[in-house]
């Protein structure tokens, strides 16, 4: 071997030796006999150095994956004597090899087993145990070797091609007849001879053991002689984590309901008799979250039972599989509710099954109603937080306590099924003892009000109504509410509480309908220091978010405090410049909420529209002062950064006044509410901001968000703004721009229909200019992000004309120069053909389908029936003969319906000259027989264009054969 190549498998080479390491790799890999080299210097153990050795079987390892095939039998024989032989020298070696040696030679034994067992080598299981009897550090290489063929047959993890999957089975078939009852026998002698001496050789046993289980018949496992041994297993300390895994990898394989049972049962007897089930007296919490599992495993095995049991109608088992369910749930509860969040989430599963099973008996037993008492009990208290909660850096503790407490919600859910009387008073009672808040720890405060605001979910109401209908439920809910915002919890000083009490409140806001005297007060902690004003950023952003939600449903009761609330927020809705150097108290995102909030209070007030006007005005005019200063000062800024500072400053501004009018409706128009006037005045202070030549992209794309808005808002007072908009827009644009651009005009275009044409007659060709001209510009050929900026630019640009010609316009295109229509109408019928782009395609043929029926009549553009014949009809069937339409493809068979219709279309407007041509000049020309010709016609002139699809795709799917 290349000494010198291998001095570069060292981790601290440098990286030249590392470079002709690599090579040196690359080519023993490829050489047809270089890798016998590496199989001698394995067999007679040449080497010491541990990389080298590495080194070796991952060259043999390539030979076995992907050269098996083409390896004579000599070859193949010596990959197996050299295996043979390395195992050999392990057993004589003074020293173990490294793992990770050990690892890859498991590896490599593995990949030999799945390619030679079926054939060349059905002894591999009897030569390695005859090989290494029990040699411990052959027994530690041959549990490695099962664990990695596990890994390559079985797991389902990872991902087989089918005819691996085949092989598999067959693997596993040949296994079970050969081999598995010695490898069993195997397992258990190494457990019962080791379990003193060799801990770590035990443990991988267990382990094998667990994972084989699930495919071998498991009455080699589960008898007297197999489980006693595993059993004994359980008390020894070092041991009984692997032995808990493999028990339950045990409970788990699939078997008879009332085999099951039993087993389950005489597992649960001997643990129980050995003082496992008391689990209070256990302190070691890694081995109690094994047994939790196994508990678990359990414990859904029974309910497993039960359910078939039941379906089959087997009353008497059924009964036997409950009453031995109903026996392991003290067990199940006792885990459920231990201090460690690891150990109670492991019982989930079964409390929930239980549960479950609960909700289908007709009627409970005094022991279930306990049961489930207890299980509330248990939620109740596993849901407070615990002292060690970082509420001001939530780090990964924080997020698992977070899902677990998702996990506790759906328990609650099941509870509330099964019972939803108990669930209410004993939230009830907890919610009122703890309300007594000034003395109470704050996570007993907090998990009070969750346990209320949990209720609205898990005992439903449509519509939020929790507060009418069924009275016991309405009135423990209201009974509570009252005393939520009557007792002044709202003033304990822990995040967790305010943001629990704020988020009640919501959830339960129409209770203020109920009680609206309650109002003001809300409203107040909403304002003050416990809500807007908070000293926790993450409290003032939440609660900007909920202030929200709450005035949108109750602003009709609020009439009273509109402006007191207007003022109090007035300094929350300052926009705040990137220079002024100390921290808003809100960020630009919660005051959007702000915004929108302040628009939904005016425009639903009982004011007069004089009154409404005014207040819009003092709302968005200090919003218009600000953009124009900070756009003076853009337009003078040199430093990059602060530019993107001010430009997301002056997006703030539009964004705000865009967020204000969501607070309008088809009940109250801003024309309505007197608001127009206001609204145009931001247009005029916005537009400018299109032609500022620093910052564009960011600039244009909030001013066309606000045009949006104002389309929809201020309908066609609009119109007046379009015509510079879209001039500004159209200079110096980029695909980008242009993509976004387009649909605003398509917006005002369906919006607006005839009241746009004379303007869109004008912006036509200079939109379809802008879109060529940035088309046309070249890209390199692997710039990737250009070309889809290109394609969406495309589709854009079709479905603008689609927009155009579907909106009964069709003086927009019809009034430009003769040439200019060409042009664009060769575009057209180049995106119906020649671009491998189904989407596009699909929007070309609707365009001309559209087209024909606009001007293919007598009374049509002058012309244009030359261009069906010349161009539409040679469309239809040249683009559906293109290899890259793929019929198989569900977006291209769209298309193929479009040209189907565009064909009918056609037939519509020019009639039987059209069948004439076809027959006679068109489809001749394309090589068609003559009954396919006639058969063609004969459908097209039928009046269902269904039965004209279906035959235009078999007549394509057989030209194309």
């Amino acid at each position: 071997m290349d000494e010198q190549a291998l001095l570069g498998l060292n981790p601290n080479a440098d990286a030249s030796y590392r470079q002709r390491a690599l090579a040196y790799f690359e080519q023993l890999k490829e050489s047809p006999d270089a890798w016998q080299v590496c199989a001698e210097a394995l067999a007679k153990g040449v080497y010491s150095n541990d990389h080298v050795k590495f080194f070796c079987f991952q060259v043999l390892e390539h030979q076995i994956k992907f050269r098996h095939g083409t390896l004579n039998a000599t070859q193949q024989q010596l990959i197996r004597e050299t295996l043979m032989k390395w195992l050999q020298l392990q057993l004589m070696s003074a020293q173990s090899e490294k793992v990770f040696i050990r690892n890859k030679a498991a590896q490599v034994f593995a990949l030999t087993f799945v390619t030679e067992y079926l054939t060349q080598w059905p002894k591999f299981f009897f030569d390695i145990l005859s090989l290494i009897g029990l040699n411990p550090r052959g027994v530690d290489l041959y549990l490695r070797m099962l664990m990695a063929i596990d890994a390559e047959v079985v797991d389902r993890d990872i991902q087989h091609s089918s005819e691996e999957t085949r092989r598999n089975t067959l693997i596993k078939d040949r296994m079970r007849e050969q081999c598995i009852p010695s490898l069993v026998e195997s397992w258990y002698q190494i457990l019962h001879s080791y379990q003193q001496s060799h801990s770590e050789l035990t443990c991988q046993c267990l382990e094998v053991v667990g994972a084989y289980v699930s495919w071998i018949d498991l009455s080699l496992i589960a008898n007297d002689r197999f489980v006693s041994l595993l059993l004994s297993h359980m008390s020894v300390e070092v041991l009984r984590e692997e032995a808990c895994d493999c028990l339950f990898e045990i409970v788990n394989k699939g078997m008879d309901p009332i085999d099951k049972t039993k087993l389950v049962e005489s597992l649960c007897r001997v643990l129980q008799s050995a003082g496992f089930f008391n689990v209070e007296q256990e302190e070691d919490v890694d081995f109690l979250a094994k047994f939790s599992k196994l508990v678990n495993g359990m414990g859904q095995a029974l309910i497993t039972s039960w359910t078939k049991l039941v379906k089959t109608g087997d009353v008497k088992n059924a009964q036997e599989a409950l009453r031995a369910l109903e026996a392991k749930v003290a067990l199940m509860l006792q885990l459920l509710v231990h201090e460690d969040d690891d150990i109670s989430t492991n019982v989930v599963g079964f409390c929930y099954d239980y549960l479950h099973i609960l909700k289908q008996l007709p009627i409970l037993s005094d022991q279930q109603k306990s049961n489930v008492e207890a299980v509330m009990i248990a939620v109740m208290k596993k849901l407070t937080y615990d002292d060690e909660y970082n509420f001001e850096n939530e780090g990964e503790d924080e997020a698992m306590f977070v899902e677990y407490r998702k996990q506790l919600k759906l328990l609650l859910d099941r509870l509330a099924q099964v019972s939803p009387e108990l669930l209410l008073e004993a939230v009830r009672r907890v919610f009122n003892t703890t309300m007594h808040w000034q003395t109470a720890p704050f996570m007993e405060v907090e998990v009070a009000i969750r346990l209320l605001y949990m209720l609205g979910e898990a005992l439903p109401a449509s519509q939020g109504a929790h507060f009418s209908g069924d009275s016991t439920k309405a009135s423990a809910l209201q009974d509570m509410m009252r005393t939520l915002v009557t007792c002044g919890v709202s003033e304990y000083q822990h995040t967790s509480v305010t943001l629990e009490f704020f988020e009640t409140v919501v959830r339960y806001d129409k209770f203020f309908i109920v009680e609206p005297q309650h109002i003001p007060n809300v409203l107040m902690a909403f304002l003050d220091h416990r809500g807007l004003r908070h000293s926790s950023p993450k409290v003032r952003s939440r609660v900007a978010y909920l202030f929200s939600r709450y005035v949108k449903t109750l602003h009709k009761h609020m009439s009273a405090f509109i402006e007191d609330i207007l003022n109090r927020i007035q300094d929350l809705l300052e926009l705040s410049p990137p220079e002024n150097g100390y921290p808003a108290l809100l960020t630009s995102d919660d005051q959007l909420f702000i915004y929108e909030t302040a628009g939904v209070l005016i425009v639903n007030s009982e004011y007069p529209v004089e009154r409404k006007q005014v207040l819009m005005k003092n709302l968005l005019e200090p919003l218009l002062g600000a953009f124009k200063l900070l756009l003076g000062k853009l337009l003078l800024e040199q430093d990059e950064e602060r530019q993107a500072g001010l430009a997301d400053c002056l997006n703030h501004a539009v964004g705000f006044a865009s967020r204000t009018s969501k607070a309008f409706s088809n009940k109250q128009t801003v024309k309505q509410c007197g608001c127009s006037e206001v609204y145009r005045d931001c247009l005029q202070t916005f537009l400018p901001a299109l032609s500022c030549p620093v910052q564009k992209e960011a600039l244009r794309s909030g001013v066309r968000t606000f045009l949006h808005r104002m389309i929809i808002c201020l309908e066609e007072e609009v119109l007046p703004f379009i015509p510079s908009a879209s001039e500004h827009m159209l200079k110096d644009c980029e695909a980008k721009d242009l993509q976004e651009f387009i649909p605003l005009i398509n917006q005002i275009t369906a919006k607006f229909k005839a009241q746009v044409s004379p303007f869109l007659q004008q912006a036509f060709m200079p939109l379809v200019q802008a879109i060529f001209e940035v088309l046309a510009r070249p890209a390199e050929d692997n710039d990737q992000t250009a070309a889809l900026e290109k394609q969406m630019l495309r589709r854009s640009y079709f479905t603008f004309i689609q927009t155009v010609v579907s909106s009964g316009m069709n003086e927009v295109m019809g009034n430009q120069e003769l040439e200019n229509i060409e042009r664009v109408l060769f575009t057209i019928i180049q995106g119906a053909v020649d671009i491998p782009d189904p989407i596009a395609q699909k929007t070309c043929f609707i365009i001309l389908s559209k087209l024909v029926e606009l001007w293919g009549g007598k009374d049509g553009l002058v012309g244009f029936p030359d261009f069906i014949y010349k161009h539409i009809v040679p469309a239809c069937f040249l683009a559906p003969l293109k290899p890259t339409f793929d019929l198989s493809d569900a977006q291209t068979m769209l298309t193929l319906s479009e040209c189907a219709l565009t064909l009918k279309m056609i037939h519509l407007k020019r009639g039987p000259e059209f069948i004439q041509y076809l027959q006679q000049e068109y489809l001749p020309s394309l090589q068609v027989t003559p009954d396919i010709i006639q058969e063609l016609c004969q459908v097209l002139q039928q009046p269902d264009s269904k039965v004209l699809k279906n035959y235009i795709k078999a007549f394509f799917q057989r030209a194309k054969l």
